[in-house]
């Protein structure tokens, strides 16, 4: 008689777990090599605190200012969030259309490409002229302006990425468009939707805080980094980046557990990482 021992889901997950701590042992230790080797650099080649400031004088600072910062982070992230979500939502419709629509989409994607083009800092003062610079209207515009095109693009190429003989079994069985849409276009589109989301996390956190260096509230994190450093308090500034570094990766990682549960189905998932 031969015994089958299944593996629980409580050991699965403990093995899973183990196994994603030893893939960010390198990272890890390349981060604190890497800010060793900051530390170490500065006292060695007499950087001046105003080129670089020590690691050890911006955690100082950050913790000192923790307060303050955490606000403005958040109002920023605010700012932030409201440009994801209207710029990805702009995208993911626009790719609708235009595949379901080619002709429309062959005459429309140009000029989308020269959008797309022109440098977020040129929108800045202009969206700050359309509206009022004091509110976040215009900081969530340049964030949806960066985030639209990645997402726009992915998810059109996963809309269009289906195998013709999908469709031709669809059609055997009399579904519509819509249903071919909904039961074979999106589910192919969504794991390319959620790399642009991922994306697009980072290029939102960006954008806004490009805004602010054009004008905006005296709470916001875009504010504070350009005000420290006009008043060369370069660990304020510095300060400042690591909220907005920490935030945005925060904000990465939502997305990206998001997406592990959205996909559970999907049996690729290994294969790109994702599982």
């Amino acid at each position: 008689m031969t015994i089958v021992i299944q593996p629980t889901r409580r050991g699965t997950v403990i093995v899973g777990t183990r196994k994603r701590v030893v893939e960010w042992l390198p990272a890890i230790a390349v981060f604190v090599l890497g800010i060793v080797a900051w530390q170490l650099a500065i006292t060695a080649f007499h950087i001046e605190r105003f080129l670089l400031p020590k690691p050890g004088a911006i955690v100082a600072r950050f913790w000192d200012d923790r307060d303050v910062l955490w606000r403005a982070g958040w109002f920023t992230f605010k700012e932030a969030l409201g440009g994801f979500a209207l710029g990805s939502a702009a995208a993911i419709l626009f790719a609708l259309l235009l595949a379901r629509f080619r002709r429309i989409g062959a005459a429309l994607m140009p000029i989308a490409i020269a959008a797309n083009a022109i440098p977020i800092i040129a929108f800045a003062p202009i969206f700050n002229a359309w509206f009022d610079p004091l509110q976040p209207t215009s900081k969530m515009a340049v964030a949806g302006v960066l985030c639209f095109f990645p997402v726009m693009v992915n998810t059109l190429r996963g809309l269009t990425s289906v195998r013709p003989t999908q469709v031709e079994l669809m059609r055997s069985y009399g579904a519509g468009e819509l249903s071919i849409f909904r039961r074979v276009r999106v589910p192919t589109a969504l794991p390319y939707l959620f790399s642009a989301l991922k994306v697009a996390t980072v290029l939102a956190m960006i954008g806004a805080i490009v805004g602010e260096y054009f004008g905006g509230s005296q709470e916001a994190l875009g504010i504070q980094i350009k005000n420290s450093a006009a008043l060369f308090d370069f660990e304020t500034a510095w300060a400042a980046i690591v909220v907005a570094s920490i935030l945005g990766i925060a904000f990465y990682i939502a997305v990206a557990l998001v997406e592990r549960l959205a996909l559970q189905w999907d049996p690729t998932r290994q294969e790109r990482g994702t599982a």
